[in-house]
């Protein structure tokens, strides 16, 4: 009996089986969060008609207990890349499972980290190290603290409404009050607006600013860097000895059609990039804080030092192989320029419909990251209503159409960001030309409809009800 056998039955002998336990519980699930998790997001979900029960899921696609599919065009906020059980980080799992590598003790150096750290930094050829930790918000957090050691400086400029995590020194840099709120004191950080030079350059001009962290394009809104933004804030920075970080946990690994959003930029070169999400394969959770040389070799200065930033789980087995995994998966099956092409795709077909619907004002965006806005109407029928939910609380529009889509059209989306009338497309990159035409269809049926009076108004009600309600 092999050792891997003998773990299997002493497991089973000791009386956990999952899929006996979820066959028996599953339906329990909406009624367990309630009583034990966040008793908001049932709820939450139940009024919007969100309360689905998938079953399982492959690529861009869920299944229902009846096998009806549905499409993601949200990724799991863009965890999911590669989409859902790629094969190919499946298997690199269960190889690493069965391999049972000495694992984490802490006083060697396993070659997984070193291999992964050696292949993200090919795709990085200014930046020089990594460090591994388990999300986007640590990796965000590493890239603080190396960036106020370093400079000897205590601040750290963003712009508003900046979204770079929920963990404390995360949150100083987040750019959404709604966030921040009741979480005070923070880090002494100063929100700049994304673009503007003038306002950057008074800031960095009083010498205590270490850094500026800054997504090449913003998840909340999908608001990208005006041309030109991202070199001169470096230029500016460095003049001041202060540096530039780059959160590319959303952006990056091939989300807007270059490996990393600011790669669209000639001459951009951040001091440190912060990743995360898409490395992970959708399975095991991963972050990365990428740096230049001489700032690890500060931070990590003496072998008094060694483990002055550190973390638990971080540089994990499990999690290098997925990582190992994602980027192998990128470079076989091009996925990058997969992207840039159905990206092109999708956003053009959706931009050529801004002519025939006066609601919707604009379609921006890089790659598959994709930012659908809408607007006040010109005709007054329309408007009147427009004006009713705007009253009740500003982002109801689009609630209205993205509920649509996923009930009669079975497409899952998301809203951008509170009181924002933004639609964010962020589907797995892996999707083609069907999920496109897929998408456009159903989304011109919901604009149709919005635009005839038909249903999604009475949807509208609703949540104009429930807005109100909740003042």
């Amino acid at each position: 009996m092999t050792t891997v056998e003998s773990a299997s039955e002493s497991s089973q002998a000791g009386g956990f089986d999952l899929g006996a336990l979820l066959a028996e519980r599953g339906a329990e699930r909406y009624e367990l969060h309630t009583r034990y998790l966040n008793h908001q997001l049932p709820r939450m979900l139940h009024t919007i008609g969100f309360d689905k029960v998938y079953e399982r899921a492959e690529g861009a696609y869920f299944y229902d207990a009846d096998g009806n599919d549905y499409l993601d065009m949200l990724a799991g906020f863009g965890v999911m890349g590669l989409g859902r059980h790629h094969p190919v980080v499946r298997k690199a799992l269960h190889d690493v499972l069965d391999a049972q590598l000495a694992d984490l003790t802490r006083f060697d150096c396993q070659p997984l980290p070193g291999l992964l750290a050696e292949k993200l930094l090919a795709h990085s050829p200014h930046l020089d190290r990594v460090f591994f930790g388990n999300s986007g918000t640590e990796a965000v957090e590493g890239a603080l603290k190396f960036a106020r050691f370093v400079t000897g400086r205590p601040r750290i400029l963003y712009c508003a409404h900046a979204f770079h995590g929920l963990t404390t020194g995360a949150l100083s840099v987040n750019g959404e009050s709604g966030f921040r709120d009741g979480f005070a004191p923070l880090l002494p950080d100063t929100a700049v607006p994304l673009g503007d030079l003038d306002a950057l350059e008074r800031e960095v001009r009083k010498g205590d600013v270490a850094a500026l962290i800054v997504e090449p394009i913003q998840g909340k809104g999908v608001l990208e860097a005006p041309p030109g933004y991202l070199r001169a804030a470096q230029e500016l920075l460095h003049r001041h000895k202060a540096l530039l970080i780059a959160d590319e946990v959303q952006t990056g690994l091939g989300r807007t059609g270059d490996f990393y959003g600011y790669q669209h930029e000639d001459g951009v070169e951040p001091d440190l990039v912060c990743v995360a999400k898409a490395l992970s394969g959708g399975y095991v959770p991963v972050g990365a804080t990428l740096g230049k040389d001489w700032i690890f070799k500060k931070v990590y200065s003496s072998m008094d030092r060694v483990l002055v930033h550190s973390a638990s789980f971080g540089s994990n087995a499990q999690a290098m192989a997925a990582g190992l995994a994602v980027l192998s998966v990128m470079e076989n099956e091009q996925i990058v320029a997969g992207v840039r092409a159905t990206g092109e795709q999708l956003r053009s077909r959706l931009a050529a419909l801004t002519d025939k619907y006066e609601m919707l004002a604009d379609v921006r965006g890089r790659g598959l990251m994709i930012g659908i806005e809408f607007g006040r109407p010109k005709s007054l029928k329309l408007r009147s209503r427009w004006a009713v939910l705007q009253a009740a609380r500003k982002g109801l529009f689009a609630q209205m159409v993205v509920v649509p889509l996923l009930q009669k059209h079975r497409i899952l989306t998301q809203v951008s960001g509170d009181h924002m009338e933004v639609i964010k497309l962020i589907p797995p990159l892996i999707i083609g030309e069907r999920e496109v035409d897929r998408f456009v269809d159903a989304f011109t049926a919901v604009m149709d409809d919005a635009h005839d009076g038909g249903l999604v108004w009475d949807f509208g009600k609703t949540l104009v009800k429930q807005a109100v309600a909740n003042r």
